[in-house]
């Protein structure tokens, strides 16, 4: 509990110095602002509570607000989908599931992977806890890396964006998808801040990478639903893909990510280009060597 107070004081900070006044509807008031954002009397303002009280919930006192005030305080700070889900949560004003309390390692259903395998065209990979990757079709595993091919502890998603040789010469848009890769941990550590393996892979993380230190301070919090990635794959050039993720009903730890290309476009046919490579066993050495900065 200690650890969500101090990151709802952190978040709550962060979203407010990134308010711009004259978009949340304040008038000029002629002050001189020695920091960006709004102030703190006028966030209570904006959400009808006294300033004494949000300075409080900015200190992480042990305060449990209705929900009418936490949606209030959304409003007042502008925040996403996905910045609203992560201050109900650090407020506890939605239950959180039981599921949470169980942290045994994750096991993929036989299920899952025939139907990853028969997803053949289309890279597909199966992310869990974290962002941990639990599995990956041959397309997915061509197009980025052969994370079987890591000690276990390694196949995690944001752990290769950051610490992986192959990522920042694959992505296009690194710096965008790494983001983003910090962004769905700083959710995930929202959701269970006791999490031991989760708080893990953060300070290891925020030990090897200054990108990652950096880009964790700014409290930033997204969940990836859909978009788009730009590769330079070694063997079949510039491509983009965008992506879906599904999650299992019965199982929302459990994420599918399937990569996709317009059709007839040149990204789709650099991806069947990879997949003849793949089914014909050329020997044409892969991009994904799994090789990581220690």
């Amino acid at each position: 509990m200690a650890n969500n107070n101090r990151e709802l004081g952190n978040f709550l900070r962060k979203a407010r110095s990134q308010m711009d006044p004259e978009q949340a509807g304040l008038p000029p008031d002629n002050r001189t602002r020695r920091v960006p954002g709004l102030r703190r009397e006028e966030v209570a303002r904006l959400a009808g509570v006294s300033t004494d009280y949000y300075a409080r919930l900015e200190q992480g006192r042990p305060i449990a607000p209705s929900p009418g005030v936490v949606d209030a305080l959304c409003r007042a700070l502008g925040l996403d989908e996905a910045g609203r889900t992560y201050l109900h949560t650090l407020l506890g004003v939605t239950a959180a599931p039981s599921r949470r309390h169980s942290r045994s390692a994750q096991r993929l259903r036989p299920g899952l992977h025939q139907l990853i395998d028969a997803l053949d065209g289309e890279p597909v990979l199966v992310l869990g806890r974290r962002g941990d990757v639990l599995a990956a079709n041959r397309m997915a595993k061509a197009l980025f890396t052969d994370f079987e091919q890591m000690p276990v502890r390694h196949r995690n998603y944001a752990r290769w964006m950051f610490l992986g040789e192959e990522p920042r010469s694959l992505f296009i848009d690194w710096e965008d998808q790494a983001r983003a890769a910090v962004e769905s941990l700083r959710l995930e550590i929202g959701r269970d801040a006791d999490d031991q393996a989760t708080n893990d892979l953060i300070a290891e993380l925020r030990g090897k990478s200054t990108e990652f230190d950096h880009w964790w301070e700014e409290h930033r919090v997204h969940q990836r639903t859909h978009g788009s990635k730009r590769l330079h794959h070694a063997l079949v050039g510039e491509l983009t893909v965008e992506y879906e993720t599904l999650t299992l009903p019965g199982d929302p730890d459990t994420s599918l990510f399937v990569y996709t290309a317009e059709p007839g476009s040149s990204s789709r046919q650099a991806l069947d280009l990879l997949a003849m490579w793949t089914l014909t066993g050329t020997g044409t050495p892969r991009p994904g060597t799994a090789q990581e900065h220690d």
